[in-house]
C-alpha cells in the first residue's frame, strides 16, 4: 500500500491550498481516509476524516469551517481543501488509511490508521 501526498507549499495567511493524496495497492473505493498534521515539537494530530462512501466527514475543531475533505474514487485520490489559512496551520500534513474497509464512524486517533504517506509541508506566513 502506498500513499503519496502533494500540494503543500508556502502561502500567506488568509490564502488557500489543496492537498492531494493518491492511494495505490489498496481498494481505495472501500477505504475511509484521514488527514493528520504535525507541527514542529508537537504530536501528530487529527485534521479530517471521510467515510468510504464520502457521505460522512469529520473535522478537528481547529479547522472546522475552513477545511474540506473530499474524495475521487476514479482517481484513487483524497483531497484536503484548506481555506483561510492561519500561521498555526503550519505543519507537515499526512494522509492515512485505516486497516479495515467500509468504515463510516469517524476515526480520529493516530493509532486507528495503519497506512501513512510521507507527508507534505504546509507553511503559512503571517
Amino acid at each position: 500500500v502506498q500513499l503519496v501526498e502533494s500540494g503543500g507549499g508556502l502561502v500567506q495567511a488568509g490564502g488557500s491550498l489543496t492537498l492531494a493524496c493518491v492511494v495505490s495497492g489498496r481498494t481505495f473505493s472501500s477505504s475511509a481516509m484521514g488527514w493528520f498534521r504535525q507541527a514542529p515539537g508537537e504530536e501528530r494530530k487529527f485534521v479530517a476524516f471521510i467515510s468510504w462512501t464520502g457521505a460522512r466527514t469529520s473535522y478537528a475543531d481547529s479547522v472546522k469551517g475552513r477545511f474540506t475533505i473530499s474524495r475521487d474514487n476514479a482517481k484513487n485520490t483524497v483531497y484536503l481543501q484548506m481555506n483561510s489559512l492561519k500561521p498555526e496551520d503550519t505543519a507537515v500534513y499526512y494522509c492515512a488509511a485505516p486497516p479495515s474497509f467500509y468504515m463510516v464512524v469517524p476515526r480520529t486517533g493516530e493509532d486507528e490508521y495503519d497506512y501513512w504517506g510521507q507527508g507534505t509541508q504546509v507553511t503559512v506566513s503571517s
